[in-house]
């Protein structure tokens, strides 16, 4: 295998140079990530009913004789090949436009897939309470379906505000542009910073993500075009509110739906 694959432009020069060996690390990591995510949607599947009309996935609970930490951390194995598999295809273009070596760039992807990890904790504590006291409370579980709707609404209202545009700018164009990335920044540091700006940019799909079903594979794979779409589409501006514009008609028709139910 050639140690890199160079694109020529029409003037017969070096228009971009890509490391061949980065890309099949990708590729492996997103058809591994693919196959692990298959295999914890059919593993952690399991839904309760709950009062109020709606499930709540057993992930947020301790199966018998499992403790917590180890409840923890199949969860976090489930949300990393997860994250792999929904992010890599939106991100492999901004790795590749630091234009580094194939090596530091493995270790930016490192960084940047640690801090989703790092959400995954967070993600998992709120969920654990939420389910925790959706147990315990009945007046509490019957009030999550007008909750879930309002998650709906905010997630889409997020889509409209500058906070998101501006971190959905970072995510574009990563460092402001390709020729303006930090070279004498460590990898592992700058690929963290942008995982940071990119979980902030997701913070709305994601939560209607988690809103709809995180388990669900349908809502996983049209979550992971829209985040696509929004950083790799010509015209996020539109992009973004057209999102938006959906999360808060669903959450309206979720309202409807709970003050119609008989």
């Amino acid at each position: 295998m050639t140690d890199q694959l160079q694109h020529k432009n029409s003037a017969g020069g070096n228009e971009a140079t890509l490391p061949a060996e980065f890309i099949a690390v990708c590729v492996l990591a997103f058809v591994a990530g693919v196959s692990a995510t298959v295999y914890f949607c059919h593993s952690m599947c399991c839904e309760m009913e709950m009062p109020g009309g709606w499930t709540m996935s057993m992930m947020w609970m301790r199966m018998p004789g499992q403790t917590w930490s180890a409840s923890a951390i199949g969860f976090l194995l489930m949300w990393l090949a997860m994250m792999v598999a929904m992010m890599m295809p939106s991100a492999l273009p901004m790795f590749l436009k630091t234009r580094r070596p194939w090596a530091s760039l493995c270790y930016m992807m490192s960084g940047y897939f640690a801090i989703w990890l790092a959400a995954g904790v967070g993600i998992y504590a709120l969920g654990v309470a939420f389910a925790t006291v959706a147990m315990r409370s009945e007046l509490f579980s019957r009030t999550v379906p007008l909750l879930l709707g309002a998650s709906l609404i905010a997630a889409g209202s997020i889509q409209f505000t500058r906070w998101k545009m501006t971190h959905l700018l970072r995510c574009r164009s990563p460092f402001g542009c390709a020729s303006s990335c930090p070279q004498h920044e460590s990898s592992f540091p700058l690929g963290c910073k942008q995982g940071a700006a990119c979980c902030a940019c997701c913070a709305a799909p994601m939560a209607i993500q988690l809103t709809l079903g995180i388990m669900n594979p349908l809502v996983m794979i049209v979550v992971a075009i829209v985040i696509a779409a929004e950083k790799l589409l010509p015209r996020p501006a539109i992009v973004a509110p057209l999102v938006g514009v959906s999360a808060i008609i669903a959450g309206v028709a979720s309202f409807c739906a709970v003050f119609l139910r008989p």
